[in-house]
């Protein structure tokens, strides 16, 4: 059973990246080319990476973040990468005003929207759940609903346009693991929500594309903090990563796992032989 597990699970595992990576149409930069985007969470980590691809696929582009000074920084950057525009709307995306301003810049600013990116995140503690339930919301308010707020938001404009949607989901979203939990939640919350909607969407016969993104372990700043101490695995690169993100969401893909091999195959895993999936959770784990 062993040596069959460990033939038949990577070759399941490049079966899924291809299935999720192959679609009738190929990529082609030019689809971005004037674009009207908005991305979330784009000061630093994966967002500001996006923010760079499109800007040199001359995007238009409308950047948040929580801070201001790391927000101006990539905007200038942006425009020397070659951005159709960029401008930045700082805040707290906690905020409830938050998703009427930034769709009030982009209506005043473009005159309309073709694709959001959600993919801010609040800060969460590495460990043992300790009962903080106001920690919870907090991080649900932030790493969920403001997702479903701004998404709600940019909707009239994105059936105008019939235009995508990008949410940056995780692999923790699909199987849990140990001292997350509560960003764990969060993202089976916006796999459940954003997964149900895209059905509406289809009945409805809306046309407007969600695409989530499965990430597994990047080599952002935030997550080397806080899990390179427990995690052996390398991270994958947060350029890439950002690049597959914006090139599944142009393509209009229900799905983009990344890294592809890692992440389909420990979704396998969980789906045909939970207590093997658990064991390498806790070696991958250290515990």
């Amino acid at each position: 059973m062993g040596l069959l597990l460990k033939i038949f699970i990577p070759l399941l595992g490049a079966a899924l990246a291809f299935y999720f990576y192959s679609a009738p149409e190929k990529f082609n930069e030019e689809m971005l080319r004037g674009k009207r985007v908005i991305v979330t969470g784009a000061s630093s980590g994966i967002g500001e990476q996006m923010a760079y691809h499109l800007a040199r696929m001359e995007a238009h582009l409308l950047l948040t973040a929580r801070t201001e000074a790391k927000l101006q920084k990539v905007v200038e950057r942006c425009l020397e990468l070659g951005a159709a525009s960029a401008r930045y709307v700082s805040g707290s995306m906690d905020s409830p005003t938050l998703p009427e301003e930034l769709l009030r810049e982009a209506e005043n600013t473009w005159g309309g929207l073709d694709m959001l990116i959600l993919n801010h995140i609040g800060q969460s503690g590495f460990g043992y759940f300790n009962g903080d339930v106001g920690h919870v919301r907090k991080i649900m308010e932030i790493n969920f609903v403001s997702y479903v707020a701004l998404a709600t938001a940019a909707l009239p404009m994105l059936k105008e346009s019939e235009g995508s949607i990008a949410v940056v989901s995780s692999v923790a979203g699909r199987t849990g693991a140990p001292f997350i939990a509560p960003y764990s939640a969060s993202k089976f919350a916006l796999d459940g929500f954003f997964s149900s909607l895209r059905q509406e969407f289809v009945m409805d016969k809306v046309n407007v594309s969600i695409t989530l993104c499965i990430l597994g372990y990047i080599n952002t700043e935030s997550a080397v903090r806080a899990v390179s101490h427990v995690i052996r695995d390398t991270p994958a690169p947060k350029e890439e990563c950002a690049l597959e993100i914006i090139r599944g969401a142009a393509l209009r893909q229900r799905e983009v796992h990344y890294p592809p091999r890692t992440v389909s195959s420990l979704l396998l895993l969980r789906s045909i032989a939970p207590e093997f999936h658990d064991s390498i959770i806790r070696s991958s784990w250290k515990i």
